[in-house]
């Protein structure tokens, strides 16, 4: 099996998700790592698998949806990354990656990591100049904190899609983080690879996980989003030609 499933679409438009799966390929048993936790943040971002599928359809666009789950190697890193191969995850040992080595690291690359994003690579050269959308989910409460956001939005350089995506979710009233939780400067990411060093438009959209936590409340919030979207993406080209 592939370690990605990729939905083609005739929109100049491409939908990624790094982090869709909580599965791990059979020859990697559970790396030791308890079952219950598969169905948490630690193996896969809840509810971004159904957002992206949800919106590739409604949008006519592709996209790539990681088939394996993060636990076995972050896609979402540069190879050189000291996380691409996690050993500890939010409190949790991940003990079948503990003493992997080097060339273990090699071989999950070739395996996972590299067919990835040559398949994101490979549809960017089949749409031309396609914007970017990278789907991902984060938990409510970190550390004993609460987040506030609905929803973030994640950019390093470029704020073509940025800048209107959230203007027009904060009309809308949503609680939007600019780059909260976390920051969209991180080098040899899957946008930055992809994006940044392709000069295409991008942006990656952050959503919380007890908004989306099943299906139905995923389909139900893309749904919601998706005009919203629809009206950045046409503000950011109008930027772009200069109307």
């Amino acid at each position: 099996m592939a370690p990605f499933t990729l939905v083609r679409g005739s929109a100049s438009l491409l939908f990624l998700c790094d982090h869709a799966s909580g599965a791990l390929p059979p020859a990697y048993g559970d790396l030791g790592l308890e079952t219950a936790l598969f169905a948490t943040h630690i193996a896969r971002d809840i509810g971004a698998a159904a957002v992206t599928s949800a919106w590739a359809a409604h949008f006519e666009a592709s996209a790539v949806l990681a088939a394996w789950s993060r636990v076995r190697i972050d896609l979402n890193r540069g190879e050189n990354d000291p996380t691409l191969v996690m050993k500890l995850s939010d409190g949790s040992t991940i003990p079948g990656n503990r003493h992997v080595d080097a060339a273990g690291v090699e071989r999950r690359i070739a395996q996972f990591h590299a067919p990835y994003h040559a398949a994101i690579a490979g549809e960017i050269a089949r749409l031309g100049r396609p914007a970017l959308v990278s789907v991902h989910s984060f938990t409510p409460v970190w550390k004993g904190a609460a987040r506030p956001w609905e929803i973030g939005i994640l950019w390093d350089r470029d704020d073509r899609l940025a800048a209107p995506l959230m203007r027009v979710l904060r009309a809308a009233g949503f609680t939007v983080g600019d780059n909260e939780p976390y920051s969209g400067a991180l080098e040899n990411d899957t946008l930055n690879r992809h994006g940044t060093r392709n000069g295409l438009p991008h942006v990656l959209i952050e959503i919380r996980q007890d908004l989306i936590g099943d299906d139905g409340a995923a389909n139900a919030f893309a749904a919601r989003l998706a005009p919203l979207l629809a009206t950045a993406l046409e503000e950011m080209q109008e930027n772009i030609h200069g109307r």
